[in-house]
C-alpha cells in the first residue's frame, strides 16, 4: 500500500502537535488532497478536529486497544484511496502504556506504519540546547527515522536563527518554524480540548487558523517529499463485513440501533458503527438534548462517552426521551453504555434527573481516573459472554454512588483488582472505553440479541 506519510511527534505533550498535525491536514485537504488523518491513542477530542480538517473520518490507531497486529489494517482502511495520510501521536514519542516498554506508543506505531516522524519542538525557552533534545530522541531507537524537525512557539527571528543553526550539525533537517500565537489556541476543560461537535463554527475558524499558520511557518513541500519516502506498507485493509463474518455473523435482520450523538455524546471511535452496520442493524444517530422520543423502530441503544456532566440540565430537561430510554431498557432491549452513556442511565447527575435505568447517582469530583485497564467480563451480557477478555481505557472526573440490584460488567485484572459497571437485564453500562475492532464480537452479539 504505497500511501504517502507522515507521523507529527513530539518529547512531550503540549510541544505542539495537534497544531501542526490539524493544521497540515487542513492546508493539504485545501490544496485538493484526499488527506486521511489518524491519532495514536485513545483520544476521541483530537481526531474531531482532524475529521474537521479534512472532511474524512478521524481514526485511531491505539496498540494497546487494538493490538498490534491490527495497527496498519486500521490505518489502510482509514487511508484507503487517499493521497497522503498524516498521523498525530500521543504524548511524548517514547511514552506508551504504563510498565509495558513501547507499547501504544507514537515511536512503536511510527515502526509498525514504517512512517517518517516530525519532532514538533517547544523551543520557547530554548536555543542550542535544541540541538542536544533532537539528537538524543533521533539516536534513541535506530528504528524510528526522525525525518525533520518543526520549531514551535519561537520567539523571534533572532531567536529562530540560534535554533537553525544549532540544528545545522544534527543531520535532521528544520521543516518549520512557528511563532508564538495565542489568539488561535483553542479552549480546554476538565478531559482536553472541547469537542468540535460544541463549537463548530469557532472549530472551522480555528482550524482554518491553524492550517494558516502552516503555510506561513513550515515547508510544506518538504513535509510532502518526506511522506512520499515513506516504503510501501504490506498490509491488508481492515473490513468491518469480513470482521463480523468472522465472528459467526447472521443473516441480516435490519434492527433499527439508534446511537446517541450531538453535543453531550461525541466520544466514538468511526469503526463501532461500521461493524454494527456489517453486522446487520439500521444505525441511526439521536440527540438526547434535542430529540424527545428515539428513532422509530428503535430494538437497540448504544450511548458512548462525552461531557454529559456539562450538559446535566439540558438533558435532565428532555423528560420523555429520558423516559422512551427508560422504558425501552425495562423492556430488555439491548442498551450499551460506555461513560457518558453510563452517567446517562444513572438516576441523577449533580443533582440533574437522567433516565433512572441504574440505582445509583453521579456527580463530578477532583479525581481524574485515567489509564489503560485489562478487563474480563464477569457475567453473560448483551456484548460478551462471561470470562471474555478485553482491553479499555477510563478517563473521567465523575463518581458514581451505586445502590444494589445489578451484576458488574467487568472485573478489571490490570493494573488495579477491581470490578467495574452493571449489567441488568439487556443493559451493559461502565466506565470502560472500548474498541470494538478489537472484539467485533461484540457488535455482533448486540445486533443479533437486536433482533431477537
Amino acid at each position: 500500500m504505497p500511501v504517502p506519510r507522515l507521523v507529527i511527534a513530539a518529547p512531550a505533550s503540549g510541544s505542539g502537535k495537534t497544531t501542526v498535525a490539524t493544521g497540515l491536514m487542513a492546508l493539504l485537504a485545501a490544496r485538493g488532497l484526499a488527506v486521511s488523518p489518524h491519532k495514536v491513542g485513545p483520544d476521541y477530542i483530537d481526531a474531531g478536529y482532524h475529521a474537521l480538517a479534512t472532511g474524512r473520518p478521524g481514526r485511531n490507531l491505539d496498540a494497546y486497544l487494538c493490538g498490534t497486529e491490527l495497527i496498519g489494517p486500521l490505518f489502510a482502511h482509514g487511508a484507503a484511496g487517499c493521497d497522503v495520510a498524516v498521523v498525530e501521536g500521543v504524548m511524548g514519542l517514547y511514552d506508551g502504556a504504563a510498565g509495558q516498554g513501547e507499547l501504544a506508543s507514537t515511536a512503536q506505531v511510527a515502526k509498525l506504519l514504517r512512517a517518517p516522524v516530525v519532532l514538533v519542538v517547544d523551543a520557547s525557552s530554548q536555543s542550542r540546547s535544541v540541538a542536544a533534545l533532537v539528537h538524543g530522541f533521533a539516536s534513541w531507537d535506530p528504528e524510528v527515522r526522525i525525518g525533520g524537525v518543526i520549531l514551535n512557539k519561537v520567539g523571534s527571528d533572532r531567536h529562530e536563527a540560534l535554533l537553525r543553526e544549532a540544528l545545522d550539525e544534527s543531520g535532521v533537517p528544520v521543516l518549520g518554524a512557528l511563532r508564538r500565537a495565542a489568539e488561535i489556541e483553542t479552549p480546554s476543560r476538565h478531559l482536553g480540548l472541547v469537542p468540535v461537535a460544541e463549537r463548530r463554527a469557532e472549530a472551522v475558524d480555528v482550524v482554518r487558523g491553524l492550517a494558516e499558520r502552516v503555510r506561513a511557518g513550515c515547508d510544506v513541500e518538504g513535509l510532502l517529499r518526506l511522506a512520499r519516502s515513506a516504503p510501501p506498507l504490506e498490509a491488508e485493509a481492515w473490513d468491518a463485513g469480513g470482521a463480523v463474518r468472522g465472528t459467526g455473523g447472521g443473516a441480516r435482520g435490519g434492527p433499527v440501533v439508534a446511537v446517541a450523538g450531538g453535543a453531550a455524546f461525541t466520544f466514538s471511535y468511526s469503526e463501532h458503527a461500521e461493524l454494527l452496520r456489517a453486522a446487520g442493524a439500521d444505525v441511526v444517530v439521536f440527540d438526547p438534548l434535542r430529540d424527545e422520543q428515539l428513532p422509530p423502530g428503535t430494538r437497540g441503544v448504544v450511548i458512548g462517552g462525552g461531557f454529559p456532566e456539562v450538559y446535566a440540565a439540558e438533558l435532565g430537561a428532555n423528560e420523555p426521551l429520558r423516559k422512551a430510554v427508560a422504558e425501552l431498557a425495562r423492556s430488555g432491549a439491548p442498551v450499551a453504555a460506555e461513560c457518558a452513556g453510563l452517567l446517562y442511565l444513572a438516576r441523577s447527575l449533580d443533582g440533574a434527573p437522567m433516565c433512572g435505568v441504574l440505582d445509583a447517582d453521579a456527580r463530578m469530583s477532583e479525581r481524574l481516573t485515567l489509564g489503560y485497564r485489562e478487563a474480563v467480563a464477569v457475567g453473560d451480557s448483551v456484548l460478551a459472554a462471561a470470562g471474555t477478555r478485553l482491553r479499555g481505557h477510563e478517563f473521567h472526573r465523575t463518581v458514581l454512588e451505586p445502590g444494589a440490584g445489578a451484576a458488574p460488567a467487568w472485573g478489571l485484572v490490570r493494573p488495579e483488582r477491581r470490578v467495574e459497571g452493571f449489567v441488568q437485564r439487556g443493559v451493559h453500562a461502565s466506565y470502560l472505553h472500548t474498541h470494538w475492532a478489537a472484539a467485533p464480537a461484540m457488535a455482533q452479539r448486540f445486533v443479533e440479541r437486536c433482533v431477537a
